[in-house]
Order: C-alpha cells, then structure tokens, then sequence
C-alpha cells in the first residue's frame, strides 16, 4: 500500500470522527431530555400559565417543597413548611427562608426542579425568587416566596408534586464579572 494511500484513508477516518463527535454534540441535549423523563429527574417547570382561574375543587395535589444547599453554600435555606394540598387551577403561594450566617455579603441563585418529570410541565411558577439571583447582607434573614398553579390539565395519576431547590453560592462569579465589566 502506498504512502498517499495510507494518508488518504487516515484524512477520511479522521474526518469521519470529527463529524461523529459534532453529531453527538447535537445528539446530547435529545439524550440528556430523554434519560431526565426515563429517570424522572431535572423536571423544567412550565412557562406562564394559560389558564383561566377556574379551580377544580374536587381533586387535591400534594406538593412537597425541598430546599438543599450545593456543596459550597453555607447559608441556611428552607421552606417554611414540607408540604402543601393544593386543588388545581387555584393560586398558591409557599415562602422559603435564606440566612446568611457569614461575616461578608453573599450572592446566590436557586434552581428549580419539579418530580415527577411528567408533572412538571404542568407546575406554573408565576412568582419565584429562583428569577434573581439573591443578595444576603453578613446576618441577614429574608423570606422569598414562590407562588404558583397546579395545572387543572394534570394528568389524574398524578396526585403528589416536589418542588426542590438548590442554592448556589455565585459571589465569587458576580464578582469576576464586576471586575471585567469596564
């Protein structure tokens, strides 16, 4: 086999990977959305709710509220209480408490998820503290509150919701981006 033979064949392997892997750099957001809803994990919640204001009375959901710290977060952070009974279509509202137990400001911002992931296009935040981020002074104690609808549309099988947070410390972020910013 000749030398420009051997190269060609390489070029085209080569090739063939490159388009592989920018592929699966496609594929990943498909898989990732596919193995959330197979797991039930990572639920989104849905957008702005379309829905009238009619409340069915009939049918109660149990939405269970979990408030947890990433790793480097030392803030105390919980809901006021674990759980709520809500009848969808009506408007609910659950505080969650944060306190900055530090000597120095802190800036932090909460990420939702909503279980099981099947339900969660159906949860409607219309108020959340998880919009901004959140700036606790050294002491400082505030009440953030999220209020939303269950859905009427949610499937019946579904009579139990858990809204988690997690808190994430990002002052060392705004900080690198206040330092740049000319």
């Amino acid at each position: 086999m000749s030398e420009a033979l051997a190269t060609r064949r390489l070029i085209v392997r080569l090739l063939a990977v490159v388009v592989g892997m920018f592929a699966f750099g496609f594929a990943l957001v498909p898989i990732y959305d596919v193995m959330c809803q197979a797991f039930g994990i990572n639920g989104k919640t849905a957008g702005a709710y379309q829905g009238g204001q009619v409340v069915d009375e009939q049918r109660q959901v149990r939405v269970q509220f979990l408030a947890t710290n990433a790793a480097d977060m030392v803030w105390e952070f919980r809901a006021k209480a674990d759980d709520l009974v809500v009848h969808p279509g009506a408007s609910n509202e659950m505080l969650f408490v944060a306190y900055n137990p530090t000597d120095k400001p802190m800036t932090a911002q909460a990420v939702p998820s909503v279980a099981p992931s099947k339900a969660a296009a159906f949860f409607h935040k219309t108020e959340c503290f998880c919009f901004t981020q959140q700036v606790l002074q050294p002491g400082e104690r505030i009440e953030m509150p999220v209020r939303f609808i269950v859905d009427r549309d949610l499937p019946a099988d579904v009579k139990h919701l858990t809204l988690a947070y997690t808190l994430f410390d990002i002052t060392a972020a705004q900080v690198s981006v206040a330092q740049t910013t000319p």
